[in-house]
């Protein structure tokens, strides 16, 4: 059974940094791009970014600069360090891996963190 599991959300200021985990389990993790989405209340979920098998990254233009996405395969998690942070990026972040096939995409989903940035 496929486990994403997402902590390290919590309320912040605006200015300050917060880093996102998510352990995976039941998958082979080095297979699967990883990527971090959000969804603001009242909001259609947004990709904030990816990172893939081979360690490229995408970001969305909203966070590009402030956030940053990085992986380590052998302890099966992904991180996503968020710094200046806005009261717009308030949300619930969520986990997905996606592996990529020719017809169509594996993907699975953690349950979210809540991050939410006031003063």
């Amino acid at each position: 059974q496929v486990q994403l599991v997402e902590s390290g959300g919590g309320l912040v200021q605006p200015g300050a940094s917060l880093t996102l985990s998510c352990t995976a389990s039941g998958l082979t993790f080095s297979s699967y791009a990883m990527r971090w989405h959000r969804q603001a209340p009242g909001k259609e979920r947004e990709l904030v970014a990816t990172i893939t098998s081979t360690g490229s990254t995408i970001y969305a233009g909203s966070v590009k600069g402030r956030f940053s996405i990085s992986r380590d395969n052998a302890k099966n998690t992904v991180y996503l360090q968020m710094n200046s942070l806005k009261p717009e990026d308030t949300a619930v972040y969520y986990c997905n891996a996606r592996r990529y096939l020719s017809v169509d995409n594996i993907d699975y989903w953690g349950k979210g963190t809540l991050v939410t940035v006031s003063s």
